[in-house]
């Protein structure tokens, strides 16, 4: 299930953090592609290198989310940050949309750290900040039509579907990774870490407002 797009007729105002966060993970992949395996290796976030030496590769917590492993993981990625993100973006304002997305990316950066602690794998991906914004889309807009592309054909569901099952995934995938510290492929607990926490920082400062 491919998510297309959504419906953008409601947004109050035109993004401009959304496509500059997209514009800043296309060129670090360039300059990933420049760099090879040296730049990689010095921004990745490394969970036990982290453990060993915190103030030195703190830095790492945030260069990482905006580097990719690859063509296909950059383009996932970023449609579902274009689909997904000027809703939320336009909901909490721009400043606040920016450090929600940062933050989310941190809390998913360190929930896999709190599972994977002694894995010298380099994490890369703006998967986790981008589950954050999942998570926010799904508490403001769940009933808003996604359009998706399922097989062949393409339709409409409440993105409570379609996120709800891709969180499901995501659950599923990280228990067919329990117990193994060096796992490569994906960081499922990043996924939901920032999912989790992308949700609950829209239900503080947002949902609030809409009760009222």
């Amino acid at each position: 299930m491919m998510p297309l797009g959504d419906d953008d007729s409601k947004l109050k105002s035109s993004q401009l953090i959304t496509p500059i966060l997209i514009g800043i993970n296309i060129l670090v992949f360039f300059l990933e592609m420049a760099g090879g395996e040296s730049f990689i290796m010095k921004w990745a976030f490394i969970p036990s290198r982290f453990l060993e030496t915190p103030f030195k590769e703190f830095p790492t917590v945030f260069t990482s989310m905006f580097m990719h492993a690859g063509l296909a993981h950059l383009f996932g990625n970023m449609l579902y940050l274009w689909i997904f993100g000027d809703n939320v973006e336009d909901r909490l304002g721009k400043a606040s949309y920016l450090i929600f997305y940062l933050l989310a990316g941190v809390a998913a950066t360190f929930s896999q750290l709190f599972f994977t602690p002694e894995s010298s794998i380099p994490n890369v991906g703006a998967s986790g900040a981008i589950a954050g914004v999942l998570g926010a889309y799904l508490l403001l807009f769940p009933g808003e039509k996604v359009k998706v592309l399922v097989g062949n054909v393409i339709t409409q569901f409440p993105s409570l579907i379609v996120i709800g099952l891709w969180f499901l995934l995501q659950i599923m995938g990280q228990a067919s990774q329990s117990g193994k510290q060096d796992a490569g492929g994906v960081a499922y607990m990043a996924h939901v870490g920032g999912f989790v926490a992308g949700f609950m920082m829209a239900f503080i400062w947002v949902r609030p407002k809409i009760s009222k």
